[in-house]
C-alpha cells in the first residue's frame, strides 16, 4: 500500500465527517479549512491567495468528493513527499475531525480503551482496511489484530466470543466498519477482565510494530568503539535501520545502525563477563551486542535478518508485506472455495444428467422390447409373404418354360431376320464410310475456302487501311500545300514590302550623299570665307595698331593729300567697321561651320548663304584695302 492510498484514506473520513446532511457534499468553506490545515500538517508551500481564489463562495454550491478529488490530487497528494512530515500528526487532525461526529464512548466512563488507544486502534483499523470505499475490514483481520493484542498482553483470544460478537454486528459489505470494531472493543466482551493500563500498552506494543515498522524493542547491552567498555542501551529495530537510545523513553538518541543486504548478524561465543552475545556486521563495521538470555538473543537475530531480508527484497515494510500475502491467501480461499461451490454444482448437475440418463435407458430398453415384438411379427408375416411368393414363382416358371419354348422358334426366325439385316448394315456401313469420305472432301474443301476468303478479307482490310493512311497523307499534302502557299503569299508580300523600303532608303541615302556633298562645298566655301576674313581682321589690326600709334616729332605723315587732317575720318570708319567685323566673328563662335552643316541636314541638304551684308562686307573690306 503507497503512501497516497494511505493518506486517501484517513482524507476519507475528514471528508465523510465534514459531510454533516449526508449528501455526498461539502461547502467550500470547509474545504478550504480542511485544505490549509492538510498543507500545514503534510509540510506542503502553498499560496494562501491562490487558495482562498480556488474556493471563494460562488453560486456553484458545495463540492463532491469527486469534485474535490481533482484538487486534492493536483496541490496536496503530488507534492507530498515521503519522510517530510510526521504521519502521526496528519492521522491525528483527520482522526480529530471524524472522532467529534462518529466516535461515541460510554459517557459513564467505563470504555475499555482510552481515547488515545481508540486513534491507535483507528490508525490501526485504516492500515489493514480493504483498499476500497466505504472502508471495511474482514473478520479475518479483525481476527488477526485482536490476536496480535492478545499475545502483546500475553491472554489468548476467545474465538467463540469474537464470532458470536461478528454474527450479532450487521457487516455491509463483508466487513466491519471503524465504529462498530470500536463499539465491539469497548463492549468488553472481548477484553473481559484486563485492565484498561495493559490494554493501553498491548495497543502501544501492536501500533509501534505495524504502523511505525517497528520488528523489535527492548533492552541490549553494547560494546562501544572507542573505550570497548560496555552499556546498557534501548534498541529498537526497523526494516532499514537498528537505533539506540539511552532509555526506553528514547529522548536521547545515541546512534544508529543501517541495514542493508550487505549485512549479516552472527552468534557469539560467551566472553569479557557476557554472556548470550551475538554481533551486527556491516561493510564498515561490527557491533557486539548481548542479550539477558538465549530466548532474547534468538529473537533479536531472527528480527535482524528479517530486516536485512526485507531490504534485500526491496521492501519497506513487513506488515505491509503480510498484509498483502494474507490478502492474497484470502482470494485463493475465496477462489478455492468459489471453485469447490463450482465442482459442487457440476457435480449435482453430472448427477442430476446420469439421473436423466437412466430414465433415458429405460425408456430405451422398453422401446427395444417393443421393436423385438414387432420384428418378431414382421419376421412371420415376411415368410408367409416368401411362401406365398414362391408359389407364384414356381407358377411363373412353368409358364416361362413354355413361353421359352415358343421363344426358342421366333429366335430360329429372327436369327435368319438378322443375317439379312446384317448384311445389309453392312452395306449402309459401307455406304456411310464412302459418304464420310466425300463429306470430309466437301469439309476440307469448305475450310480451304473459308482460308482464301480470310486471306483475302485480310488483304482487303490491309488495303483499305493503307487507302486510308494514302488519303490521310494526302490530305496532310493538301494542307501543308496550303499552308505553304499561304506563307510563300506571306514571304513575298513581305519581300516586296521590304524590297520598297529599300528603295526609299536608298533614295534617302542617296539624298543624304547629296546634301552631304553640298554642305560639304558649303562648309569649305565658309572656310574659305572665315580664312580670308581672318586675314583680314589681321590685317586691320595691324591698321589700327598703326594708326593708334603716337605721332612724334620727325615723323614722316602719309597721305597728307587733301588738306591737313583730312584724311582722319575715313580711318575712324574703317575702325568702326574692322571692330565689328572682329566682333561677328568672334560671337558667332568657334565652329559655325557645324552648326551650318547640322541646319543643311535638317532641312533635307539645303544650304543657307550667308548674310548678304556680312559677305558683301568680307567681298569690299579687300576692295577697299
Amino acid at each position: 500500500m503507497d503512501l497516497r492510498a494511505e493518506l486517501l484514506k484517513s482524507i476519507w473520513y475528514a471528508f465523510t465527517a465534514l459531510d454533516v446532511e449526508k449528501s455526498g457534499k461539502v461547502s467550500k468553506s470547509q474545504l478550504k479549512v480542511l485544505s490549509h490545515n492538510l498543507y500545514t500538517v503534510l509540510c506542503i508551500p502553498h499560496d494562501p491567495v491562490a487558495l482562498e481564489e480556488h474556493f471563494r463562495d460562488d453560486d456553484d454550491g458545495p463540492v463532491s468528493s469527486q469534485g474535490y478529488m481533482p484538487y486534492l490530487n493536483k496541490y496536496i497528494l503530488d507534492k507530498v513527499e515521503e519522510g517530510a512530515f510526521v504521519k502521526e500528526n496528519f492521522d491525528e487532525l483527520c482522526w480529530t475531525l471524524t472522532a467529534k461526529k462518529n466516535y461515541k464512548p460510554d459517557r459513564n466512563g467505563n470504555s475499555v480503551v482510552s481515547h488515545q488507544d481508540a486513534f491507535k486502534l483507528w490508525c490501526l483499523f485504516n492500515f489493514l482496511s480493504e483498499d476500497k470505499y466505504p472502508l471495511i475490514m474482514v473478520p479475518d483481520e479483525v481476527e488477526y489484530l485482536l490476536k496480535k493484542i492478545c499475545t502483546a498482553m500475553n491472554v489468548e483470544l476467545n474465538s467463540c466470543e469474537l464470532d458470536d460478537c461478528l454474527s450479532q454486528e450487521p457487516q455491509g459489505q463483508g466487513g466491519l466498519t471503524v465504529w462498530q470494531f470500536l463499539d465491539m472493543v469497548n463492549s468488553g466482551r472481548l477484553l473481559r477482565g484486563i485492565e484498561q493500563e495493559a490494554i493501553s500498552m498491548a495497543v502501544e506494543e501492536v501500533y509501534q510494530e505495524v504502523i511505525e515498522d517497528v520488528l523489535k524493542q527492548g533492552y541490549l547491552w553494547k560494546k562501544g568503539q572507542l573505550r570497548r567498555n560496555w552499556s546498557e542501551r534501548w534498541f529498537m529495530l526497523k526494516p532499514s535501520v537498528l537505533s539506540y537510545y539511552v532509555s526506553e523513553e528514547r529522548k536521547e538518541k545515541k546512534g544508529s545502525i543501517t541495514l542493508d543486504k550487505h549485512c549479516c548478524v552472527e552468534v557469539l561465543p560467551d566472553r569479557d563477563g557476557k554472556r548470550c552475545m551475538f554481533c551486527v556486521k556491516t561493510s564498515s563495521r561490527t557491533y557486539e551486542m548481548s542479550a539477558s538470555d538465549t530466548r532474547q538473543r534468538q529473537e533479536w537475530t531472527l528480527a535482524i535478518q528479517t530486516a536485512i531480508r526485507l531490504q534485500a527484497e526491496g521492501k519497506k515494510s513487513l506488515h505491509k508485506d503480510l498484509k498483502q500475502k494474507r490478502r492474497e491467501q484470502r482470494e485463493q480461499r475465496e477462489q478455492r472455495k468459489a471453485a469447490k461451490e463450482e465442482e459442487t454444482q457440476r457435480l449435482k448437475q453430472l448427477q442430476e444428467e446420469k439421473e436423466r440418463k437412466l430414465q433415458e435407458l429405460e425408456l430405451l430398453k422398453e422401446a427395444q422390447r417393443q421393436a423385438e415384438i414387432l420384428l418378431q411379427e414382421e419376421e412371420q408375416r415376411r415368410r408367409q409373404q416368401h411362401e406365398e411368393m414362391q408359389r407364384t414363382l414356381e407358377i411363373q416358371l412353368r409358364e416361362a418354360e413354355q413361353a421359352r419354348a415358343s421363344m426358342q422358334a421366333e429366335m430360329v426366325l429372327k436369327e435368319e431376320e438378322a443375317e439379312r439385316q446384317r448384311k445389309r448394315i453392312m452395306e449402309l456401313e459401307e455406304m456411310q464410310e464412302r459418304l464420310q469420305e466425300a463429306l470430309q472432301q466437301e469439309v476440307k474443301a469448305r475450310h480451304d475456302e473459308e482460308s482464301v476468303r480470310y486471306a483475302q478479307a485480310r488483304l482487303l482490310a490491309e488495303e483499305e487501311e493503307k487507302l486510308k493512311q494514302l488519303m490521310k497523307l494526302k490530305e496532310e499534302q493538301e494542307e501543308y500545300i496550303i499552308k505553304t502557299q499561304l506563307e510563300k503569299q506571306v514571304l513575298k508580300q513581305e519581300m516586296e514590302n521590304k524590297n520598297k523600303c529599300l528603295e526609299e532608303a536608298q533614295k534617302q541615302l542617296e539624298e543624304v550623299r547629296v546634301n552631304r556633298q553640298r554642305v560639304d562645298q558649303d562648309v569649305m566655301a565658309a572656310q574659305r570665307k572665315l580664312r580670308q576674313a581672318s586675314t583680314n581682321v589681321k590685317h586691320w589690326n595691324v591698321q589700327m595698331n598703326r594708326l593708334m600709334h603716337p605721332i612724334e616729332p620727325g615723323d614722316k605723315r602719309t597721305n597728307m593729300s587733301g588738306g591737313g587732317f583730312a584724311g582722319y575720318p575715313p580711318l575712324m570708319c574703317r575702325r568702326d567697321s574692322s571692330l565689328k567685323l572682329k566682333q561677328k566673328v568672334e560671337d558667332k563662335g568657334s565652329d559655325p561651320m557645324r552648326e551650318s552643316s547640322k541646319e543643311n541636314v535638317s532641312n533635307g541638304g539645303s544650304s543657307s548663304p550667308l548674310p548678304s551684308s556680312d559677305a558683301d562686307t568680307m567681298a569690299t573690306e579687300p576692295s577697299n584695302q
